[in-house]
């Protein structure tokens, strides 16, 4: 008899076969069942979660020996501790060899060993059952407590990457720089705007919260320049409206230099271009983006200057993208230190995380441009972020009507170019839900993995 994944794959796979699943993709379209069916998510939990490299933790959020936070990969529960002994991150899954009971139910904490709350069976930070009570129990039977069964499973595969903590569930695969690629110029600018090259999350989450969506359409939305307009337009004109009253002879108020992007026009956008890349990541800008035109304070300048040089800090500094997307579960900011987390939680449900960072060693005016960024725009009580919520909202009820059954892809169809490696276009094209989508079937069509 086969496993028990394999069991599910089978039972999955007579639901939805791979013929099934790539008739659902067009180059210009998508079916909108990759948004509705229950089924296709369980599958995508499988073959896109269980496959990819997923973004568990910074590292400095777990600074000392016992420090760990509660996470998901997919839809499994897992555990990124610090190991007590060797200082090592391990991420194990939440879950009791014994009974199957969550062990840790909080975000985050530190402990020395993790103890089951419903027989008090307890676990080492690296996974070992240390005990469990009222062991005469267990005599004569076939209990052993080296059994592998009975310790917390291992997550097969975790990597770093400055860093950025990674954890996939598939025992082969790309590692995990092969399978970030050109992202990783992403995170090494964002540590490298650092005098010292480091940067260290602040606090604990910054804001977290529920879309009634798939979690696609969040992935989407990220690189989506052709709804700033719309969605945004009230914040777009009232920042464009307060911009006139200021002093252009003065320093733009920090606010101002926030939110006034979100009142540009479609050239703009246009302007600032569209990236993708393998495995269904992308950006947009590089040279030119909603962060380019960011005021440096003379004291960062200086402390970068007298780190790196002035032509470094100034490639550094000049390099600029929005919304750096490592497909399917992290959107990396590097102009403004933050990071966007995608945590699926069924079909037409999605926790969303931003957490912010420090640049060490630089101004704490930096940091609170950084916080009023994610207070302004990503928070759910923000100028912008409410707008966002709304379009989830109604593209999830409008996609379960079916008298329509496709969603549409086709700006910019044409105009993809083949640059250095990699497919451009206008800032306002589909590409990047077109390679979203590739990279989706490749990922939902192969069923050996």
């Amino acid at each position: 008899m086969g496993s028990a994944s394999q069991l599910r794959s089978q039972t999955m796979n007579k639901t939805i076969t791979s013929e099934e699943i790539s008739s659902l993709i067009e180059p210009d379209r998508v079916h909108r069942r990759v948004y509705t069916d229950p089924e296709i998510f369980k599958l995508e939990m499988q073959r896109i979660w269980g496959r990819a490299w997923v973004f568990i933790a910074h590292e400095s959020m777990l600074p000392n020996p016992g420090d760990f936070i509660t996470t998901t990969i997919g839809l499994e529960p897992v555990i990124a501790v610090r190991d007590i002994k060797t200082n090592d991150i391990n991420v194990l899954l939440n879950r009791c060899g014994h009974r199957g009971v969550k062990l840790e139910v909080r975000d985050y904490g530190n402990q020395k060993s993790f103890r089951c709350p419903y027989h008090g069976w307890a676990y080492r930070t690296n996974g070992e059952l240390a005990g469990v009570p009222h062991s005469v129990g267990y005599k004569n039977t076939n209990f052993d407590v080296k059994k592998s069964c009975y310790q917390l499973k291992f997550i097969p595969r975790v990597a770093t990457y400055r860093g950025f903590v990674f954890a996939s569930l598939a025992e082969t695969g790309p590692d995990l720089e092969t399978f970030l690629g050109d992202t990783r110029n992403t995170i090494d600018n964002m540590a490298d705007r650092s005098p010292v090259g480091r940067v260290e999350v602040v606090g604990k989450v910054c804001n977290r919260f529920v879309q009634p969506a798939n979690w696609k359409n969040f992935i989407e939305n990220l690189n989506d320049a052709m709804h700033p307009m719309v969605a945004h337009a009230a914040t777009g004109d009232a920042t464009n409206k307060y911009a006139a009253t200021l002093d252009p002879e003065q320093p733009r108020p920090a606010e101002a230099q926030v939110i006034q992007p979100f009142g540009g026009s479609y050239q703009f956008f246009d302007d600032m271009g569209q990236t993708v890349l393998p495995y269904g990541h992308n950006y947009m800008g590089g040279h030119t983006s909603i962060f380019s035109h960011y005021d440096w304070p003379e004291e960062y300048l200086d402390a970068m200057f007298n780190a790196k040089g002035e032509d470094q800090t100034r490639r550094v500094l000049e390099f600029n993208r929005h919304n750096t997307t490592i497909y399917p579960s992290i959107a990396v900011r590097d102009g403004v230190q933050s990071i966007r987390v995608v945590r699926p939680v069924a079909v037409d449900e999605t926790v969303l995380e931003t957490w912010v960072f420090r640049l060490v060693d630089a101004p704490e005016q930096l940091l609170s441009r950084t916080l009023l960024y994610s207070q302004l725009i990503n928070s759910p009580g923000s100028m912008v972020g409410p707008d966002d919520l709304d379009c989830y909202k109604r593209m999830q009820l409008g996609l379960a009507s079916e008298q329509n059954d496709w969603v549409d892809f086709n700006r910019y169809l044409n105009d993809d170019k083949e640059e250095q490696g990699r497919t451009v276009s206008s800032g306002t094209s589909d590409l990047a839900f077109r390679n979203q989508y590739k990279a989706w079937s490749d990922y939902m069509t192969d069923s050996e993995g």
